[in-house]
């Protein structure tokens, strides 16, 4: 449908309280594009007047979230044009991907190219689509590229411009021929360039990973922290002969732990000014493919550290074996008490992301050494009040062998959470704040373990040793065991209301 020789390109830009960047996009996108069209939903800052300062036509436009009619009437603006892009800025902001857009359309191949990016979004329909197994290839629409006979003839009203299948399904009705454009990776390099992103990489006797995992971290990654734990075979022989100039080697002699070594890591990162820093074992258990949506949270100041979690479903376990998924099941139990983040599970998941902020509040030197150093963290963060998110993602299992063992390592790491539980109610409800829920907790801590100790000799002096016990000893054993265990839910319910608010006070900077 495309008229060959024609190549007027006008652009529309639908924009609300856009006065920040809509310049900058403005002026981008006019590199592009003959014509770029503001469409201004009744924005409240300087948006429409610095649009039209940066050369943009503005067209006010008061229909709300109704993205069909905003295109329709930018269309109307835009008559005379041979090629329309649009772009949501609520999606993409990046203006350089228009030629990428439009150049199916200049060939001659299509007639409507739509562009989708990355999900940011964390939906409640996203975490049942992965609990059932399922997937949805459905990603926000970032561009719409017409052809001039093709949004002629496009009935706008009879299709949702947000979703993918929509289009698709009215463009095989109409016989108007689609292209997909998949703009992930630039959307990804886009969306990081303006920050410093490091990663940590353990490593501890995995020649066989090592350089896959490396090699395996996206270009967008600026530094790539590597520290070989006192390996007994090649691991540093193979990290000191890997050539990307990413790669910053760090040596321990001996083995520290895993723990150590993040550490190490993350004092490097923040010498060297990371903004956020990721962790991904040396043994590639970590999908490269996730590392955005640990990313997104912190870029848009939702949280300041994200991890994984492999426990949401059966299918998103496989490769677990029973025994250690009830063994980190446990340790979320422990960990959720222990850290007052009550809505994370999977602690033990070391893929992880931690803005400079959080590793800055942090006492590094301080951090728990063996492989608890996670559990250690979470204690950290949210006793000085800040953000963690579980970002659902499935197991991934391969050549590799773990070499925990579940009954050490709970023995070994359970002591470090209660001690770790206590410095949190010291330090966050006595020091920094103070709440009386802190006294619920030791009240619970003093009333329950007296009142088994007391049914406990009751048993024994009545049953055991026959021995004449008061009827009131069964009566007064049960109500200080009902009081403590009474005091320990009140305390654990006003733990959990002060996490909702202390933790989800970021807005939504997107």
């Amino acid at each position: 449908m495309y008229e060959e020789g024609l190549s007027e390109i006008a652009v529309i830009l639908p924009a609300f309280n856009r006065e920040v960047e809509i310049g900058t996009v403005v002026l981008i996108a006019k590199r592009y594009a003959d014509r770029v069209i503001v469409m201004d939903n009744g924005s409240s800052d300087q948006c429409a007047e610095v649009a039209e300062f940066a050369g943009a036509e503005v067209i006010p436009d008061f229909a709300g979230t109704n993205r069909n009619f905003s295109l329709k009437k930018g269309i109307e603006a835009a008559e005379g044009a041979d090629i329309l892009v649009t772009m949501d800025m609520d999606v993409c902001r990046d203006p350089k991907l228009i030629p990428k857009m439009i150049k199916p359309i200049r060939e001659g191949n299509f007639d409507l190219v739509v562009g989708t990016c990355i999900d940011k979004n964390h939906s409640r329909s996203e975490k049942l689509l992965l609990i059932k197994n399922r997937k949805t290839e459905e990603r926000p629409v970032g561009f719409l590229a017409f052809s001039k006979a093709c949004f002629k003839e496009l009935d706008l009203s009879e299709v949702y411009l947000n979703s993918i299948r929509s289009i698709m399904s009215l463009c095989e009705r109409k016989k108007i021929k689609i292209c997909h454009i998949d703009l992930q990776d630039e959307h990804e390099k886009t969306l990081f360039k303006a920050y410093k992103i490091g990663v940590v990489v353990p490593a501890y006797n995995e020649e066989l990973l090592i350089r896959e995992t490396i090699e395996g971290i996206p270009n967008y990654v600026d530094k790539i922290y590597v520290i070989n734990d006192g390996s007994s075979d090649r691991t540093g022989e193979i990290i000191d002969q890997m050539t990307d100039p990413r790669v910053v080697p760090i040596q321990h002699k001996v083995n520290k732990g895993v723990g150590a070594a993040i550490i190490n890591g993350y004092k490097r990162a923040l010498a060297d000014e990371m903004d956020m820093v990721a962790v991904m074992a040396g043994d590639n258990q970590m999908d490269p493919s996730q590392l955005p949506r640990l990313l997104f949270p912190i870029i848009e100041r939702k949280a300041d550290y994200t991890k994984g979690n492999r426990l949401l479903s059966k299918e998103m376990r496989k490769g677990m074996s029973t025994w250690r998924a009830f063994g980190n099941g446990l340790l979320t139990l422990i960990t959720k008490i222990g850290s007052g983040y009550w809505h994370i599970t999977d602690p033990q998941n070391g893929y992880t992301v931690i803005s400079r902020e959080g590793l800055e509040a942090l006492d590094l030197d301080s951090v728990y050494t063996y492989y608890g150093y996670c559990n250690d963290i979470l204690i950290k963060l949210n006793a000085f009040g800040l953000q963690a998110m579980d970002i659902a993602m499935p197991a991934r299992y391969g050549r590799e062998k773990s070499t925990i063992k579940y009954g050490v390592y709970i023995m070994k790491v359970a002591p470090m959470i209660f001690r770790g539980f206590l410095w949190r109610l010291k330090m966050k409800y006595m020091i920094l704040d103070f709440h009386p829920l802190v006294l619920f907790y030791i009240a619970s801590m003093v009333l329950v373990p007296v009142g088994f100790l007391f049914g406990l000799w009751i048993f024994l002096q009545k049953l055991v040793l026959h021995a004449p016990v008061s009827t009131n000893y069964p009566l007064l054993d049960v109500f200080i065991s009902l009081m403590g265990v009474q005091l320990l839910l009140f305390a654990m319910f006003f733990d959990m209301q002060v996490n909702k608010t202390t933790n989800w006070n970021y807005p939504n900077l997107n």
